[in-house]
């Protein structure tokens, strides 16, 4: 293997690794604001390491822009799209999930 293989490979691994982060926390976290989150910042950053994988590979030249402009879109329209689902899901009357019991421990002080 050479070093551009290595890279690539890592890239991967690492976009892997941050895709499972978010269908996990998809799955796992109780409401739209949590979801919203963990698939956003994520998913994100695991498409972003995925493409760098492919630029990677590719040589230089129309494909690598083409890949780059797919990274600045990503870049842009991830985090914007959350925010528009989330602040629907606000202005739509959706409450963040709390702990019922433990209000001691959301606000940090004794009541």
């Amino acid at each position: 293997m050479n070093l551009v293989e290595i890279v690539a490979l890592a890239l991967v691994a690492v976009s892997v690794f941050f895709s499972f982060v978010a269908v996990v926390g998809f799955v796992r976290l109780p409401d739209v604001f949590a979801r919203a989150h963990a698939a956003s910042k994520s998913e994100t950053l695991g498409a972003l390491c995925g493409l760098a994988a492919a630029a990677v590979v590719l040589n230089p030249g129309t494909e690598t822009v083409k890949i780059a402009l797919l990274m600045m879109f990503i870049l842009v329209t991830g985090p914007t799209a959350t925010h528009a689902i989330v602040r629907a899901a606000m202005l739509g009357g959706t409450t963040p999930w709390t702990r019922t019991g433990n209000e001691r421990e959301l606000t940090g002080g004794e009541r």
